[in-house]
């Protein structure tokens, strides 16, 4: 065959490939499989106790449906040594670390999958020795040679249906549900450790008015020593008084173990040893502040506002990506395959032009009978994707719920709490009142006993309905997802993680 004829061949070869490869790269436009839709639900048009949080008592807080700027909101409760806890919180937090861990590993994923719509180049390389014979009897002649080959082996799938290419869809999909998670932890930190802080805080107030209660009894217990030994009481009101000193006293440790209980908590979401903030919180102060109006927004800003609903959306993505990588694998892959290389009997021999190969051209693999298998798999992944539907549309409704019922917990609170204020003052009077009376000798030392206390109980249902207005709040704060943000509105605090790339082809256009 002339160097010619070999040419010509060798262009007709070439054009023909290059015009696969040109409709290969047409087709590849297109994909199979529905395209994701984010699945309608329907939200009210303002939450419920919005309108019932209306008959509050004076003074209480109230609740808008202005729109809610809950990114950082422990900035609004005017405490800087909370605020510090939870900055240093997201940032060292171990379940952070772990969820931003799982980012990476989808990010890995995906890229594991993109790299199918790239060309795949392997080098080869060989050695042999071999030995044959030929002829017989006297005849036969035996020769041993060997052989060395090196090359590269091409090749490279046509997404023509779009299964690759809906597989990376789903892989960017699944890398916004992992971020979603880590927003989520975010969320769910920021309200532990507050309500650890608000708890600890309560604490120690409670303990304060415990040993305020106490001091008092213990006047109290005094005066009735004094009177038992001028003869004008009974021992019976003397053991009284005792009995009340001790039960008061009893109630200290307690009080003294939940502190502590509550920084070791939040030592340990801070990523550092348990009794590492005890002395940094050991000392008495106040409950943060709650602001005098809390801004809620519209039920359906919650959609974009929740990382478990973001989450949730991503994962019907996802599902419904999958669909359509399922539904290409009932149609052919087609394939550009060559190599190039060298060979010979001689290693030096390699490199030559004598001794090159080559070959090139396309290949299809066309599934014919699979037992049923790739329908069976499409009905699974069209299974899972309602199943993900019917998920995200519960959590929409949880989501709901959880800010119904913090609102309702935070309002009707305060509502107990502007009653127990009443309490507490009327028990003081009734305090003062009884141990005029009782000096005086008109009343009788169980008048005193009672009234010392209710006193006492009353002040320590007060000193718990605030922390109880706190935690709801805190509560109502994550319930409207507070706690993170999108990253151009991340706060230094936060150990931003960049949203998904879009590199790489990924087309969502249906066929």
């Amino acid at each position: 065959m002339s160097e010619r004829s070999t040419a010509v061949r060798y262009a007709r070869t070439l054009g023909s490939v290059g015009a696969m490869a040109m409709i290969g790269a047409l087709l590849s436009a297109c994909t199979l499989g529905p395209d994701y839709a984010r699945p309608q639900t329907p939200t009210p048009g303002q939450f419920h106790e919005v309108e019932a949080g209306a008959a509050l008592p004076a003074g209480a807080s109230g609740v808008t449906s202005s729109p809610a700027d809950v990114a950082k909101w422990w900035t609004a409760l005017g405490d800087n040594q909370l605020s510090s806890l939870i900055e240093r919180a997201l940032a060292n937090n171990f379940d952070v670390a772990q969820a931003e861990a799982r980012i990476r590993q989808a990010r890995a994923s995906r890229e594991i999958t993109a790299a199918g719509l790239l060309p795949h180049l392997n080098f080869q390389g060989s050695a042999s020795r071999s030995r044959s014979s030929s002829g017989r009897g006297l005849q036969r002649r035996a020769s041993t040679g060997n052989f060395f080959r090196e090359g590269f082996d091409a090749s490279w799938e046509l997404d023509v249906f779009g299964g690759i290419r809906r597989n990376v869809e789903a892989g960017d999909a699944t890398i916004q549900a992992r971020v979603e998670d880590r927003n989520d932890v975010w969320v769910s930190l920021a309200a532990e450790v507050a309500t650890n802080y608000a708890e600890l805080r309560g604490a120690q107030e409670q303990l304060e008015i415990a040993r305020r209660n106490l001091k008092a009894q213990q006047e109290t217990l005094d005066v009735t020593s004094q009177r038992l030994a001028a003869g004008y009481v009974s021992a019976l009101d003397e053991a009284n008084a005792r009995s009340q000193v001790a039960t008061t006293t009893s109630q200290i440790p307690t009080y003294e173990a939940t502190v502590r209980a509550n920084a070791y908590a939040i030592g340990v979401l801070l990523g550092e040893q348990p009794e590492s903030l005890v002395p940094e919180l050991e000392s008495s102060r106040p409950l943060p502040t709650v602001p005098a109006t809390i801004a809620v927004g519209l039920p359906s800003e919650l959609l974009e506002r929740r990382p478990d609903i973001r989450r949730a959306a991503s994962d019907v993505h996802a599902a419904t990506a999958r669909i359509g990588a399922a539904t290409a694998d009932l149609f052919p892959k087609f394939s550009l395959v060559g190599s190039l290389g060298t060979q010979g009997t001689e290693f030096g021999q390699l490199g030559t032009i004598a001794d090159r190969y080559w070959s090139f051209g396309p290949s299809i693999s066309w599934p014919v009978f699979q037992g049923g298998q790739i329908t069976a798999n499409i009905e699974l992944q069209k299974a899972a994707a309602e199943e993900s539907v019917a998920a995200y549309k519960g959590v929409v409704l949880t989501a709901l719920r959880d800010v119904e019922t913090s609102l309702s917990n935070f309002s009707r609170e305060q509502v107990r709490q502007a009653a127990l204020v009443e309490a507490v003052a009327a028990n003081r009077q009734a305090v003062d009142y009884s141990l005029q009376l009782y000096t005086g000798g008109k009343t009788d030392f169980l008048n005193v006993l009672n009234a010392q206390r209710q006193l006492l109980g009353s002040e320590a249902s007060l000193s718990q309905s605030r922390t109880a207005v706190m935690t709801d709040l805190i509560s109502l704060y994550k319930a409207l997802g507070g706690g993170w943000a999108p990253p151009e509105q991340q706060p230094d605090a936060f150990k931003s993680i960049e949203s998904p790339a879009s590199a790489g082809p990924s087309g969502n256009a249906g066929m």
